[in-house]
C-alpha cells in the first residue's frame, strides 16, 4: 500500500513540472515579452524544437495520467488471477515510466545545447549566434554579454529559461526512473509489498 501511495504521488508530481515546463518553453518565444521576434523568427534554433512544449509537457502530462490510472486501486482485471493483474499493470507502468525518461531526457539535452549555444541576437556584425564557439564560457563571463545588441537581455533571458528548463525535466527523468526502479524490484523481486 505504501509503494501504492508512493507511485501516485510521484505520477501526481509530474504534472506540475509538465505544466510548469510548457509555460516557460512558451515565455522562451517572447524574449522581454516582445512578440516581434517569434513573428520574424529571430530566436534560438532549439526553441523550434519544442522541448518544452510537446516532450517535457504535454507527452509527459498523458503519462503522469497513464501512471496515475495504473497506480489507481480502480484496476480491472485483465487475467483470471489478481497476480496477473498486477503483473500485467506492473509491466504497463515500466513502460510508460521509461517513456518518460525518454520525452524529458530529450527535453533535457536540448535545452542544455540551447543553454550551450546562446542564444541568436543582433551583434554588430548583424544577426548570428554571437557565444556559438565560446563552448559556454559566455555563462561565466557576463562581460560578454553585452555583445548581444537586441533583444534587450537575450542572454539572461535564456540562460533562466533554459536553465529552469533542464532543471524541470532533469526532475521529471528523477520521478520517472525512481518509478522505473519501484516497478523493476516489484517484477524482479516477486512482490508487490515495496517499501521505499
Amino acid at each position: 500500500m505504501g509503494a501504492r501511495q508512493c507511485g501516485s504521488c510521484l505520477s501526481g508530481l509530474l504534472i506540475p513540472l509538465a505544466l510548469w515546463s510548457i509555460i516557460v518553453n512558451i515565455l522562451l518565444y517572447f524574449p522581454n515579452g516582445q512578440t516581434a521576434y517569434a513573428s520574424s523568427n529571430k530566436l534560438t534554433n532549439y526553441v523550434w524544437y519544442f522541448e518544452g512544449i510537446c516532450f517535457s509537457g504535454v507527452m509527459m502530462l498523458i503519462v503522469a495520467a497513464v501512471l496515475l490510472v495504473l497506480d489507481s486501486r480502480n484496476n480491472y482485471k485483465c487475467c483470471r488471477s489478481e497476480n496477473c493483474s498486477k503483473k500485467y499493470v506492473t509491466l504497463l507502468s515500466i513502460i510508460f515510466s521509461a517513456l518518460g525518461i525518454a520525452f524529458s531526457g530529450y527535453c533535457l539535452v536540448i535545452s542544455t545545447l540551447g543553454l550551450v549555444q546562446g542564444p541568436y541576437c543582433r551583434t554588430l556584425k548583424g544577426w548570428e549566434y554571437a557565444f556559438e564557439n565560446t563552448a559556454g564560457s559566455f555563462l561565466t563571463d557576463s562581460s560578454l554579454w553585452i555583445q548581444c545588441l537586441e533583444p534587450a537581455h537575450v542572454v539572461e533571458w535564456n540562460i533562466i529559461l533554459f536553465s529552469i528548463l533542464i532543471t524541470l525535466s532533469g526532475l521529471q527523468v528523477i520521478v520517472c526512473l525512481t518509478r522505473l526502479v519501484i516497478q523493476l524490484s516489484k517484477i524482479l523481486c516477486g512482490t508487490y509489498s515495496v517499501i521505499i
